[in-house]
């Protein structure tokens, strides 16, 4: 870990933390979802480096050791996708490969439709291409107390988060999301009471890990994070009917909760996705959670590197 080098750089008015290994031409951006941060690639950065391959993770403004916008309430995901546009430019890449876990997904899907130029493909982890709008998940077909709905109440998530430590949140967090229902809870609940404080971490999660992850959301809080994604999800981007030429990968877990999302699993499935994104490899792992990365890593890794050794010129 001590070989990834880490720095500031000034995009759009606001310092992002950047994290990088590896030199060369061949550029792989790597885009965290929730509750993760840069760390989340640890594995996959340190292997596409050894690679050959120039490895950059960052942390999305408001989160870990980037800075806070100074209108947390008025960010979107178009604004994650300015700021990935502008490091670009501000570190010299005119191309790169993306991978995106969870709703890093989303800035990855809106990269390619509105600036298709600068990518030599993507992988996308968790979640499948999607945009954000009405129908990017679909709640009302989900139970009440599901944890989206939750989260996109003004005030509920931090009322509930705000009880509790921020280690436990992230605990409770990556042991929900570990499982294969998605989290929902009842009319006397929150979400943070679905967990048992004596469940343990997975497996694969040390709590080494989990200190990391916690040191850095301490330092940014949950604000920008409720909002971009959970609060922002639904509001439209303009795109219609993108087609995306450039060589694609989705890695999901056969036991991912997000399978159990309304529709999702027919989106991939049945090939639904590739209407848009025709260059697509679907690959399912077995054993597979959300967290496949970080779970399987040497497979993902192999995975990973496959497909960019394939689609680099």
């Amino acid at each position: 870990m001590e070989q990834i080098k880490h720095n500031h750089v000034e995009v759009r008015g606001l310092k992002l933390h950047v994290a990088e290994i590896g030199t060369g031409s061949k550029v792989v951006l790597f885009l965290h979802g929730f509750p993760e941060i840069w760390y989340t690639w640890r594995h996959q950065m340190i292997a596409v480096a050894s690679s050959g391959y120039r490895a950059i993770a960052i942390d999305f403004r408001g989160y870990g050791l980037s800075e806070q916008p100074p209108e947390p309430e008025k960010g979107s995901f178009l604004d994650l996708v300015d700021d990935i546009v502008a490091l670009l430019d501000t570190l010299g890449i005119d191309k790169v490969f993306l991978v995106g876990k969870d709703f890093g997904a989303l800035p990855v899907s809106l990269i390619a439709s509105l600036h298709p130029e600068r990518l030599s493909g993507f992988a996308t982890l968790g979640v499948p291409f999607l945009l954000p709008g009405a129908n990017a998940v679909q709640n009302h077909l989900m139970p009440k107390g599901f944890y989206i709905t939750r989260w996109q109440e003004p005030g509920r998530a931090e009322a509930d988060f705000g009880r509790l430590d921020v280690k436990t949140v992230i605990r409770n967090v990556y042991i929900l999301f570990s499982g294969i229902e998605p989290p929902a809870a009842r009319d006397d609940q929150e979400i943070m009471d679905l967990v048992d404080p004596s469940t343990p971490l997975p497996p694969w999660f040390s709590e080494e890990d989990l200190a990391v992850y916690a040191s850095l959301y301490e330092k940014s809080g949950f604000r920008f994070a409720l909002r971009v994604p959970y609060r922002t999800l639904k509001i439209d981007c303009g795109i219609t009917d993108p087609k995306i030429t450039c060589p694609a990968l989705l890695i999901m877990g056969e036991k991912d909760y997000v399978l159990n999302f309304a529709g999702m699993e027919d989106y991939i499935r049945s090939g639904k996705v590739k209407h848009f994104v025709p260059n697509l490899d679907i690959i399912f792992m077995k054993e597979g959670s959300h967290f496949v990365h970080e779970q399987l890593p040497q497979q993902v890794n192999e995975l990973l590197i496959n497909f960019l050794n394939k689609h680099s010129n």
